[in-house]
C-alpha cells in the first residue's frame, strides 16, 4: 500500500521541532490541499531517514533550515521556510518563505502566490482525482467562482438570478464531483484551474 500511495498521491513534508506547530501545519495543509499526503518530522535527522527525495515540497522551520543550509539550498525550489513574521528582514532571502501567524484565508493566498511565482500559473499543484471522472457544468463553475470570492449563498443567488436552494444544490454537487469540502481547498482548485483570477482572491 505504501508504494502505491507514494506513486499516486503527492507528498509534503512538515519539518518542525515544535510538535503542536507541526501538527497544526499538517492539519492546515491537508485542509487546503486534500489531494496531498502530509508527513511530519521533528528534526532534520528524522527527515533524512524518511526518504526526503519522495516529497514534492518541504515546509521547514527557519532554525532547521539555518542548521542544515546546504541540504535545503540544493533543494531550494522544494523548500518553503516557515516564519512567524511578514517582515522581509526576518525572512531568508535564498528561500521561499511562508508566514504562519495568519488566518487560513491569508495562508491560502500566500500558498497561491508562492505556487504561481515558483511555477507558471500554479500548474504544479496536483489535480484532485475526482475531476478525471466528473467535470463541472458551466453553472457550477459560476457558483464556484462566486463562492471562492467570499460571497454568501444569498449573494450568489442574487448575482446569478437563481434560487437559494439551487445554489446550495450546486455547492453540494461541486464538493461531491471534486471530492473537496473546504472553501480554502476550493479556492486553490479554482485559481489553479483558471476559473478565478488570483487577484480576485487576494484583496
Amino acid at each position: 500500500m505504501g508504494k502505491h500511495d507514494m506513486r499516486t498521491c503527492p507528498r509534503l513534508a512538515v519539518v518542525h521541532p515544535d510538535v503542536l506547530a507541526a501538527i497544526g501545519m499538517k492539519s492546515l495543509l491537508q485542509n487546503v490541499l486534500p489531494m496531498m499526503e502530509v508527513a511530519t518530522f521533528g528534526s532534520f535527522i528524522e527527515l533524512e531517514s524518511g526518504h526526503p527525495e519522495t516529497f514534492m515540497h518541504y515546509f521547514v522551520s527557519m532554525n532547521i533550515v539555518l542548521n542544515n543550509r546546504g541540504f535545503f539550498l540544493d533543494r531550494r525550489r522544494k523548500t518553503i521556510v516557515l516564519t512567524t513574521s511578514t517582515e522581509p528582514n526576518a525572512q531568508l532571502s535564498d528561500f521561499h518563505c511562508l508566514c504562519t501567524a495568519v488566518n487560513e484565508k491569508v495562508f491560502v493566498q500566500q500558498l497561491l502566490q508562492l505556487e504561481q511565482s515558483a511555477h507558471a500559473h500554479g500548474t504544479h499543484f496536483p489535480r484532485p482525482h475526482g475531476l478525471r471522472k466528473k467535470r463541472l457544468s458551466d453553472r457550477e463553475i459560476e457558483v464556484l467562482a462566486c463562492l471562492v470570492k467570499g460571497k454568501t449563498n444569498k449573494e450568489i443567488a442574487q448575482e446569478l438570478c437563481i434560487g437559494l436552494t439551487t445554489v446550495i444544490s450546486h455547492r453540494k454537487n461541486i464538493q461531491e464531483k471534486l471530492g473537496i469540502k473546504s472553501v480554502s481547498a476550493l479556492t486553490i482548485f479554482a485559481v489553479t484551474h483558471g476559473y478565478v483570477d488570483m487577484n480576485d482572491i487576494v484583496k
